[in-house]
């Protein structure tokens, strides 16, 4: 009983601002053929004209983001393209990077290979990774789906982004929704989960099978990556410890962290030197914890530190396509050689990989009960910039989303009006409920 209140607590905390959130599974829980008729859209006219948007004409701070009702509405110009209506969106840092103009040329030429011989505008732009939503339309030959399905992905960074009514993505892209989870709850995973994946199974050399009683430290263990991390390699049968902040220690423990170290605390990195050495470390702050967290890993046994925290595309912002991409592989040779020829340890480099399959994986775990949606805030549709806001001031719990479809904004209201909660519950609680257990 203890494991099923540290759940239920660390999932009302996270969502709709820590009120109840379970009625949200009921609704979910309809048959797929009920889904066809409460989602297809039924105006063709809506989609050959045009949509809602927030996009960004330049790059810059906040003030770039522009909300318009006349953007083009995309359309399926590929056999194996599916087209989404978005119910919910959710922002990644990589949001409000991009915004700014991170890897811009980089992302610009994966787009329209031809754009390095032009200067054409990658403008209008819009942002948002993740999507959770229906199919509305589908290529001839995409075999997966058929409009109607409720369906979530993440959005590669060089595709047009889900903050606006519809998105275009193929169907190796895309996976059915989790039954269990609202609109809302499905659009915090996609991406970082996608991301977690590829860092921890393509790089960290993790699975299902090879996971259990592999110890693992996730550094900057609270934020969207984080904590699904977390749960993700304790439903693999890992041993998880991770740094974070004291105030969101309840939080990882609630998620199922063995152990927890306080970064804020002067004795952090003698703490986790005292510990067993780490078979993998998954490295979400970069900067000075690369220099010290290639000790923590045991020498000479396979050992790997996969970073997300990369030169990349900065280094190609900076110094051009040729001369940044150089750059990088040669930063990125030169630790690995250093590091395998002094203590035998592997070090890589994570990225978002788009994966539809692996997220037909994850929503296993999903509806068993083995993830959590863990959403920290939520914004309607007409609020962007305040998601974008909330994102900026750092020290994530979790997901930041944002409701696009007004349906969905409406079920929200209801669920938190009709909740029999009537004060938050704290992060307090859960860590005495993650005690209990």
């Amino acid at each position: 009983m203890g494991s099923i209140r540290a759940m239920a607590s660390t999932r009302l905390l996270c969502l709709f601002n820590t009120k109840a959130a379970c009625s949200a599974k009921t609704l979910a829980r309809a048959s797929r053929s009920e889904c066809f008729k409460r989602h297809v859209c039924s105006s063709p006219s809506r989609l050959q004209g045009c949509m809602s948007a927030w996009v960004i004409d330049q790059y810059g701070t906040n003030e770039v983001l522009r909300y318009t009702e006349e953007l083009a509405t995309p359309s399926v110009n590929s056999a194996t393209e599916v087209m989404i209506k978005v119910h919910s969106a959710s922002l990644n840092p990589l949001d409000v990077s991009m915004r700014g103009g991170y890897g811009a040329k980089l992302l610009k030429l994966r787009r329209d290979p031809m754009s390095v011989m032009d200067s054409d505008s990658e403008f209008p732009l819009v942002l948002g990774r993740d999507v959770s939503g229906v199919v509305v339309d589908c290529g001839s030959e995409v075999t997966h789906f058929v409009p109607g399905d409720e369906v979530w992905a993440a959005v590669p960074p060089w595709k047009q982004g889900s903050l606006a009514e519809f998105v275009i993505l193929t169907e190796y892209e895309v996976s059915l929704k989790p039954k269990s989870l609202s609109h809302t709850e499905a659009a915090s995973i996609p991406y970082v989960a996608n991301t977690a994946l590829s860092a921890l199974v393509n790089a960290g050399g993790l699975c299902r099978d090879s996971s259990s009683n592999k110890r693992v430290l996730i550094t900057g263990g609270s934020g969207g990556v984080g904590t699904f991390s977390i749960q993700l390699l304790k439903a693999w049968g890992a041993h998880v410890t991770v740094t974070c902040s004291q105030n969101a220690e309840g939080l990882v423990r609630g998620l199922g962290a063995d152990e927890v170290v306080d970064y804020t605390a002067g004795d952090a990195t003698e703490q986790l030197e005292a510990m067993e050495k780490f078979d993998v470390i998954l490295d979400n702050v970069g900067g000075e914890t690369e220099d010290w967290a290639m000790g923590m890993l045991k020498p000479w046994s396979g050992a790997k530190y996969v970073t997300l925290v990369t030169p990349l595309l900065l280094s190609t912002d900076s110094m051009g396509l040729l001369d940044g991409t150089f750059q990088a592989g040669f930063t990125l040779h030169n630790k690995a050689i250093q590091n395998i020829i002094s203590s035998g340890v592997f070090y890589r480099w994570g990225f978002y990989t788009p994966d539809g399959p692996a997220l037909d994986e994850i929503s296993k775990l999903v509806d068993a009960g083995k993830i959590l949606p863990v959403v920290e805030a939520q914004f309607p549709f007409t609020q962007v910039p305040q998601a974008f806001q909330k994102l900026e001031e750092g020290h994530a719990r979790g997901k930041t989303v944002v409701r696009v479809a007004e349906e969905d904004d409406r079920q929200a209201e209801e669920l938190v009006q009709n909740s029999p909660f009537g004060t938050a519950e704290s992060e307090q609680g859960v860590q005495e409920s993650a005690k209990q257990n």
